[in-house]
């Protein structure tokens, strides 16, 4: 190789050295506003009315939650899931953290129905925050959205920090929410970047939040999507530390693609 052309190589990959500072520099900067877009507001679509009864689940799911207890689930340092279960349906325990899995998955069809409590108090953000980690990774939001303005990106149904969902399909507090998620996991190339997106096609109460989304990256709070090279992932449920009357969740399973 000449002289010259190890030069250019050389220079070229100390500008790649130098973006990849500057970028991690500039997200150590950021602050959690950066990330938190207020306008347009999706519009609101009422959704129809809830069922009296919990659907069964297709023959070929997974039953990740039957009504009974967290068998399919542990704490994230692997010890048995220790929300409560009561009624038919499991609540978010703060005290113990995030709840996930036993099983991971790629790409996925996935059914959960979930509860503000009737009672919540609060605004925001801090209104029955919670959130579902596909892959453990990428968070679709959840909180009370109804009579409830909060950054778009951070309502129901959202990709957090990265997309609102196309309308605002939330039932009041005290009725139960049913999310349908259809995931594509994504693919990498060899240097660690993207070869494929990950992909999400949502529906919330029936209504279509969702169509083919490109999620961008990692769930960051403070910051911009990061790209992290992985295989197939648990669901990971938050237990967020804002949210003093614990979420709860029932009627959950998922169908391996």
């Amino acid at each position: 190789m000449k002289l010259k052309q190890l030069f250019v190589l050389a220079a070229i990959f100390a500008t790649v050295a130098f973006s990849a500072q500057a970028q991690q520099a500039n997200q150590h900067r950021m602050t959690p506003e950066m990330t938190q877009t207020w306008e347009p507001q999706p519009p609101i679509v009422t959704p129809g009315r809830a069922c009296a009864t919990v659907s069964t689940a297709p023959s070929d799911a997974i039953v990740l939650f039957d009504g009974r207890d967290l068998s399919q689930w542990t704490n994230t340092d692997g010890s048995p899931a220790s929300w409560t279960v009561r009624d038919g349906a499991f609540f978010v325990n703060r005290e113990t953290g995030d709840i996930q899995t036993r099983e991971h998955f790629g790409d996925f069809q996935m059914r959960i129905e979930w509860m503000i409590p009737e009672n919540i108090e609060g605004s925001g953000q801090s209104r029955g925050n919670s959130g579902i980690f596909i892959q453990g990774l990428y968070e679709v939001q959840i909180l009370d959205s109804y009579d409830n303005v909060t950054y778009i990106t951070g309502q129901a149904g959202g990709i957090y920090k990265q997309t609102a969902p196309l309308v605002n399909a939330m039932r009041p507090p005290g009725q139960w929410n049913v999310y349908d998620i259809i995931w594509t996991a994504p693919t990498f190339r060899e240097n660690g970047t993207f070869r494929t997106y990950p992909r999400i096609t949502m529906f919330h109460n029936g209504v279509l939040i969702h169509y083919n989304t490109i999620v961008h990256g990692t769930t960051e709070w403070i910051g911009l999507p990061q790209v992290r090279v992985h295989g197939d992932g648990p669901i990971r449920l938050q237990a967020h530390g804002s949210s003093r009357q614990p979420v709860g969740f029932r009627n959950v399973w998922i169908r391996r693609l």
